[in-house]
């Protein structure tokens, strides 16, 4: 008995008709399961471990150059801070001040002059 449905031993192919969209140079897919896969050159171990090497070398040496570029900047930072308190601390030392002691001048002020006036702790510039 034949079977219906079922190719028996015969691998004629049927030919294409012209597809429906018109594309003739478009051709048939096949399934993915069908296709032959190649693996890429196996390298060898030994130039396996060289490539991991350089590698290591040229991760080591750019974090080297980012530390060194991190430092730099922390140095800058840390001066800029230091050149900033130091300027502070002068303007402070270089003030010429007069200590008023009878608040009645004050409320003889006009308030242009009340405004130049700025409270100071005359205790810490003594000691110095």
């Amino acid at each position: 008995m034949a079977l219906v449905g079922k190719d028996s031993g015969n691998n004629a192919t049927v030919p294409r008709g012209i597809p429906k969209s018109g594309r003739f140079w478009k051709s048939e897919k096949k399934k993915f399961s069908t296709i032959i896969k190649t693996r890429g050159i196996k390298s060898t171990l030994q130039k396996r471990k060289l490539l991991k090497e350089k590698r290591d070398k040229v991760k080591e040496s750019s974090n080297a150059i980012k530390q060194a570029k991190q430092q730099e900047k922390e140095l800058n930072k840390q001066r800029r801070r230091d050149n900033i308190h130091r300027r502070e601390e002068n303007r402070k030392k270089s003030e010429v001040f007069q200590v008023i002691t009878n608040s009645k001048k004050l409320k003889k002020m006009k308030k242009k002059q009340l405004r130049y006036i700025e409270k100071r702790d005359t205790t810490v510039l003594k000691n110095n």
